[in-house]
């Protein structure tokens, strides 16, 4: 995928990278980063370390702490113990929220391997989860930072409400783009947000926050975007879960909201079909279903909102310093896009 500069702000770059190239650039700083994620824990309790092994091995590619990295070099080019320390918090933050999403979703698999709650109980990947969000909040008191503490405390706040907002719109066909917005506003964006910005706070770089939380706003919304329009036209193999699963869980994303709002205009029947299969969660004709959110021109719609959110994204970087890791964050977001080709 090519991508091209946005109001010269950005430089274009003439192909996206792979992953690993952009984690390259911070190669030595994650290195150190991804061990700490789990050499960070010091639980006495052998469950625990247990459990949390298992949760932090499935993870995936550690792109938020990738973010915080970036992030930290961007303003100062040189290696920051405080700020590998702080991306390992973020990623503990990130395992949490997973280990209890997989548990509300009743999931027995996440990218493939088995879940925290398949391998041992509901009970146990909760508590784990638990601990894993107080540690990080043990670990975030030594950096004795009361404006850092706030962010990450505030944004814990965002991520549970943002949680409880997605289960209370649940089976919900009634739900509006609007309340979608919201939900990924709290469960996904929040966390990108707390990942540029407190690099910023870490590197005495306050006057870039709003650019940072920007960034981290629609980044996070079009990386879920992505996510939920994966749901219906991905591999399902890649992504470690059947296509359709969301709509079967009954959750409000995107797909769904807006293919219920175009069939309730065009074809009542369908719509009437989709609405039941939304409430009820019964979706024993699930690829039908899956092909009606196709056909539909739901998911043209949310690629379209995709690619907004991600160019808002790389416009926001136009007034962050202009180097190899604010290059780094922009083919994040091209790298991302480049999912919906």
């Amino acid at each position: 995928m090519t991508s091209t500069s946005l109001n010269n702000t950005v430089p274009a770059f003439q192909s996206t990278p792979s992953y690993a190239d952009i984690q390259s650039i911070v190669a030595n700083d994650f290195e150190v980063m991804d061990k700490q994620v789990f050499g960070s824990l010091n639980s006495k309790v052998q469950l625990v370390m247990s459990v949390s092994k298992h949760v932090i091995d499935a993870g995936g590619k550690r792109m938020r702490p990738l973010i915080t990295l970036l992030c930290a070099r961007m303003f100062n080019d040189a290696p920051s113990e405080q700020a590998m320390h702080l991306a390992a918090i973020t990623e503990m933050l990130h395992t949490a929220t997973l280990v209890h999403d997989d548990v509300i979703d009743e999931s027995g698999q996440r990218r493939g391997k088995p879940t925290a709650n398949a391998t041992w109980d509901n009970a146990t990947a909760v508590l784990v989860g638990d601990y894993l969000i107080a540690r990080a909040f043990n670990l975030l008191v030594g950096f004795q930072s009361l404006e850092l503490l706030k962010l990450f405390s505030d944004g814990t706040c965002d991520i549970a409400e943002g949680e409880v907002l997605q289960l209370q719109h649940q089976h919900n066909p009634a739900a509006t783009e609007t309340d979608y917005l919201n939900i990924i506003d709290g469960k996904t964006s929040r966390l990108f947000m707390m990942a540029t910005q407190g690099a910023a706070i870490l590197q005495g770089q306050e006057q870039h926050l709003q650019a940072l939380a920007d960034f981290g706003q629609h980044f996070g919304n079009a990386f879920q975007i992505i996510d939920d329009v994966l749901d219906y036209s991905g591999d399902s193999e890649l992504m470690g879960k059947n296509l359709g699963d969301d709509l079967s869980e009954g959750k409000p994303t995107l797909p769904t909201i807006k293919a219920l709002e175009l069939l309730k205009n065009s074809d009542k029947q369908d719509y009437e079909q989709l609405r039941i299969a939304v409430q009820t969660g019964k979706t024993p004709n699930a690829e039908q279903l899956i092909e009606l959110v196709r056909s539909s021109g739901a998911l043209d719609y949310c690629k379209q909102r995709a690619l907004e959110e991600t160019r808002l994204a790389q416009q926001a970087l136009g007034t962050l310093p202009d180097n190899r890791y604010r290059q780094g964050l922009y083919q994040l977001t091209e790298l991302a896009s480049a999912r919906l080709v």
